[in-house]
C-alpha cells in the first residue's frame, strides 16, 4: 500500500539488513512515524504497547524479534528466552504463538552460528507469505462485493469494525483486501468505519487507510451500526479476526459480537476475513477456550486526539474516581457468521467447513480441545 505516493509494508528491514522498521501506529493518523527496532526487548515492547497490532503483524513482528535476539546471542538459552519474552506480550492473537513456534522449529536444530541468518530468512518468508495470503483473501472476497454491485444501484455499503487493514498485516489487510481490490476494479464503494472504542483503531487507522486510498467512507460511532442496518444502509459486514476456533467461532476486537447480532437480526451478511494462521485448531469452544486480554482501564478513561492548536494530547473523559474495565476482545459464535473468507476460498463457519478447506492442517496442532489452555 502507499503513503503519500510511496509504497510501504507495515514492517521491513533497513538497509543494514538487520534493523527492523515499523510504523508506530499509536501516532496515527496525526503523525506518520517510522521506528527502528534493534533488540528483542524493543520488539516485545512494540507488540505489548501496540506500536504494531493486528494478529498477522503481531506474528511477523514476533518473528523478527526472534531474529534480533539471535543476532545478539544465538545460544540455546537465548532462543528459549526470546520465545518466552515474546509469547507473553499479547495473549489473544494466535498468530503470535504460531509465528514463534515456526521460528523455534526452524532454529532449534541448527548450530548457533547458523541461527541468525536462518532467523532473518524465515521471518522474511513469514512476511511474504502473509502478503500473498491477504492478496488471495482479497480475490475471494471480491466476488462477494461484485455480486452485490451487480444487483443494486448505487454504492456497495460495507461496514467494518476495528482495523483489519494493511496496517494490521504486512500488506493488503484482511477485511480490507476485498475492498481495495474492488476499488481497483472501479466498483462503486462506500465504507462505514466503526470508531472502535476504546483505542479507536477504526477512527485512527481504518479511516486513515480509506482516506489515503480515496475510498468513500464515513466514520460512525460504535453504536450506529444496528441503526444503519435497520434502514437498509449496510449491504455487508466484513471484519477480521485475532483467533478462530476449529468450529468457526471468531474472536475479534470488542464489539464485533454486537455487530454480528445486529447483522443477523437484519439479514445482513456477516463475513470474517480469515488468514489460516489465525485458526487455532486446538480449540473448539471460543467462549471457554480463548483467553480474553484485559487491558488497562486507562484506555477507557482517556482519549487521544489533536487539539485546535495542532498538538496531539490525551484527555480524561470520566470522573477520576471511576475505574475503567477493558476487555479487549469478544467471541462471535459461528452460527452468526455467514462465511469465512480464507486464502483458499470461502469456508462455512463450521468444523466441517474449515476441515474441508484445510484438510492438511485440521488437527495438526495436537487435537482440538474445548477448555481454556
Amino acid at each position: 500500500m502507499k503513503v503519500n505516493g510511496k509504497a510501504y509494508r507495515s514492517i521491513w528491514l533497513a538497509e543494514d539488513g538487520r534493523t527492523v522498521r515499523i510504523i508506530d501506529q499509536t501516532r496515527l493518523p496525526h503523525d506518520f512515524t517510522v521506528v527502528d527496532l534493534t533488540t528483542l526487548h524493543q520488539a516485545a515492547l512494540a507488540i505489548r504497547e501496540m506500536w504494531v497490532r493486528g494478529a498477522p503483524l503481531i506474528g511477523a513482528t514476533a518473528a523478527y524479534g526472534m531474529a534480533l535476539a539471535m543476532a545478539a546471542d544465538a545460544s540455546d538459552a537465548a532462543l528459549e528466552r526470546a520465545h518466552e519474552v515474546l509469547v507473553a506480550t499479547r495473549p489473544t492473537a494466535v498468530n503470535l504463538r504460531w509465528a514463534l513456534e515456526e521460528m523455534r522449529a526452524r532454529l532449534a536444530p541448527l548450530a548457533p552460528p547458523d541461527r541468525a541468518a536462518a532467523a532473518y530468512g524465515r521471518a522474511a518468508a513469514i512476511c511474504d507469505e502473509d502478503v500473498e495470503i491477504n492478496r488471495r483473501i482479497g480475490a475471494h472476497g471480491l466476488g462477494l462485493i461484485e455480486a452485490i454491485a451487480a444487483r443494486k444501484d448505487g454504492p456497495v455499503n460495507i461496514l467494518t469494525h476495528c482495523n483489519a487493514g494493511w496496517l494490521a498485516t504486512v500488506d493488503w489487510g484482511t477485511a480490507t483486501a476485498p475492498i481495495y481490490q474492488a476499488a481497483a476494479k472501479g466498483i462503486d464503494l462506500h465504507v462505514w468505519v466503526d470508531e472502535t472504542r476504546p483505542r479507536n483503531q477504526g477512527a485512527q487507522l481504518t479511516a486513515w487507510e480509506m482516506a489515503g486510498h480515496g475510498i468513500a467512507h464515513h466514520l460512525i460511532t460504535d453504536n450506529a451500526g444496528g441503526h444503519l442496518m435497520q434502514r437498509g444502509q449496510v449491504d455487508m459486514v466484513i471484519v477480521g479476526t485475532d483467533r478462530t476456533t476449529a468450529r468457526g467461532d471468531v474472536c475479534n476486537k470488542i464489539g464485533t459480537y454486537l455487530k454480528a447480532l445486529a447483522a443477523h437480526d437484519n439479514g445482513v451478511p456477516f463475513y470474517v476475513a480469515l488468514p489460516s494462521p489465525t485458526i487455532d485448531w486446538r480449540v473448539t469452544d471460543g467462549l471457554a477456550g480463548i483467553p480474553i486480554e484485559e487491558r488497562s482501564g486507562d484506555e477507557v478513561s482517556f482519549v487521544q486526539g489533536r487539539d485546535p492548536a495542532g498538538c496531539v494530547t490525551r484527555v480524561r473523559i470520566s470522573p477520576e474516581a471511576t475505574p475503567g474495565a477493558n476487555p479487549a476482545f469478544d467471541v462471535t459464535p459461528a452460527r452468526l457468521v455467514s462465511g469465512l473468507i480464507t486464502e483458499r476460498g470461502i469456508a462455512a463457519a463450521t468444523a466441517s467447513g474449515l476441515a474441508a478447506m484445510f484438510p492438511d492442517r485440521a488437527g495438526a496442532d495436537g487435537g482440538a480441545i474445548s477448555g481454556r489452555r
